[in-house]
């Protein structure tokens, strides 16, 4: 499951990706399923950074995806750029 965040943040560098090079966005969409797919067979596959927040980092982009597992499920709560404001995942938690 995404917060309504993370949507924002994927759409927002798959727009980015997208204007450097065309394809560029679906390839960084790809990646994204990797680590999703990771994620949902193996949840506590990313290290604790925070509390109970996770962080697995995206195979070729500098991006790191925030995630809590919840019970049974994965919330993911940002997918961040790893050069942006280091603090900007805190606000995640």
């Amino acid at each position: 499951m995404f917060t309504p965040m993370v949507s924002v943040d994927i759409e927002e560098a798959h727009q980015w990706y997208e204007a450097q090079r065309v394809g560029l966005g679906d390839e960084f969409r790809a990646s994204l399923t990797v680590v999703w797919k990771l994620l949902t067979q193996f949840p506590e596959a990313g290290p604790v950074v925070h509390r109970d927040l996770r962080r697995v980092l995206l195979p070729r982009f500098p991006f790191s995806v925030y995630y809590r597992v919840v019970g049974q499920a994965v919330e993911v709560r940002g997918c961040l750029h790893q050069h942006r404001n280091p603090n900007a995942w805190r606000r995640r938690v």
